[in-house]
């Protein structure tokens, strides 16, 4: 197959889009019975929201987006994905859509152990480079990896062949992210800080503990190594500092108690690790815009989905 050709990846991308509308009839992420798989879609561009970019790969079939990573801004669009290894603290907004020609994006979950396993047997091998970049970046799709969108697509209205096969149409689309034009940049951007020793015990720690309390020196501590490297490593990977990425974390969780309706104010701000109140409302204002009860109500007010990518 060729690597790429105008006119068949326009006609590959419109029949995403097709396959796509017919899947999710309406706003917001929808979840298809392949578990790694769901289709996002908005009408019109949506406001700056705040979320989680978890480890995945997002292809965009129409429309526009962009995001903010600490303060770096991303912007991608129709044929280009972005993809991430890690948990990241984002802000998103969809900036290009239309009832006519809504936004439309494809996304699959990812692990690192899934890209490495294909690598591995593909026997697909880079050259070994350990400089650290950032945890999300943007990359080029080509007819390739289009050809097996159609078809996971297709796959997804199909329950009995779906249970036998997504697994392996996942390894395909991992193969052909790795083997086009910008597999190598996938590949490191994915896996890098994870083949680097310690910042990946650090981002994970402060994932499964970001309700705890901890100091910068103890984080070192447990990637094993200095204070100013550990400052130099976790930015360049997550565009913010430890203590910023735990915050926005804790931000990030309570917010999505409080819209649930399970926490009021003070529960929330307890559950996910703040012993002051008035430091909770604070930084959520400051990190929000609004007031805890007040940005929820704006929110339900907006009928807002949500979801960043």
């Amino acid at each position: 197959m060729s690597e790429q050709n105008g006119d068949d990846f326009k006609h590959n991308l419109d029949k995403i889009v097709n396959i796509s509308s017919a899947v999710a009839l309406n706003n917001g992420s929808f979840q298809t019975i392949i578990s790694y798989l769901s289709v996002l879609r908005e009408n019109k561009p949506m406001p700056v929201a705040r979320g989680i970019l978890s480890p995945s790969f997002c292809l965009v079939v129409q429309g526009n987006k962009r995001l903010q990573v600490g303060n770096e801004t991303i912007d991608y669009g129709q044929g280009e994905y972005l993809a991430s290894g890690i948990d990241m603290p984002i802000q998103g907004q969809v900036l290009t859509a239309t009832p006519k020609k809504p936004y439309i994006a494809i996304r699959i979950e990812l692990t690192l152990a899934e890209i490495a396993s294909v690598a591995l047997d593909a026997n697909i091998k880079f050259k070994t480079n350990h400089q650290l970049r950032a945890g999300a970046f943007v990359g080029k799709a080509n007819n390739d990896i289009l050809e097996v969108f159609i078809r996971l697509l297709k796959l997804s209205k199909i329950p009995k062949d779906a249970e036998f096969l997504a697994s392996s149409v996942k390894r395909e689309i991992i193969y052909r992210i790795l083997s086009g034009r910008d597999g190598e940049l996938f590949y490191r951007n994915m896996m890098i800080h994870h083949e680097v020793a310690g910042i990946s015990d650090i981002i994970n720690w402060i994932k499964t503990h970001f309700d705890l309390t901890i100091t910068v020196g103890e984080l070192a501590e447990i990637g094993n190594m200095s204070v100013s490297s550990l400052h130099q490593k976790f930015k360049t990977v997550t565009t913010m500092g430890p203590l910023q990425y735990q915050k926005q974390l804790r931000l990030q969780e309570a917010r999505r108690l409080l819209i649930t309706g399970t926490h009021d104010v003070t529960r929330a701000a307890l559950q996910v690790g703040y012993k002051s109140l008035t430091q909770f409302n604070r930084e959520y204002k400051r990190f929000y815009g609004l007031p805890p009860l007040k940005d929820v109500q704006f929110i339900q007010r907006l009928d807002e989905s949500g979801h960043i990518l």
